[in-house]
């Protein structure tokens, strides 16, 4: 493979977060082997700053997404940042009115980029 002459960017950091689930990095594995309920998905939600997660099998993406941010949000309060991937379930017009209207930001990374995670 032939370099392709272009200087690489550097990295750039995300701000830490000030308090515990203030920004929270969000993701979706598919494609498991299915449970005995029949989820072949995970759904996990990470703390930026204590890297404590919460996890929760899925069937499907759009399913596990609403369940699951429910149960976290009722424990943390709602985050004022959530990193993700350009996961379409995630990009919504639900899920974009909801941050809008809840004063949540959603700040989108690169997939497969685990250095975003924080």
């Amino acid at each position: 493979m032939k370099p392709s002459g272009h200087a690489l960017a550097p990295l750039q950091s995300l701000p830490m977060p000030a308090d515990f689930w203030k920004s929270i990095g969000r993701n979706f594995g598919i494609g498991l082997m299915a449970d005995d309920k029949g989820d072949t998905g995970i759904l996990v939600f990470v703390c930026r700053l204590s890297k404590m997660a919460h996890l929760a099998p899925a069937r499907d993406k759009a399913t596990g997404n609403i369940l699951h941010s429910y149960s976290v949000f009722r424990c943390h309060r709602l985050p004022e940042t959530i990193v993700s991937d350009r996961d379409l379930p995630f990009r919504g017009a639900f899920w974009d009115t909801l941050f809008q209207l809840l004063g949540t930001k959603l700040t989108m990374s690169t997939a497969d980029h685990p250095q975003t995670d924080g």
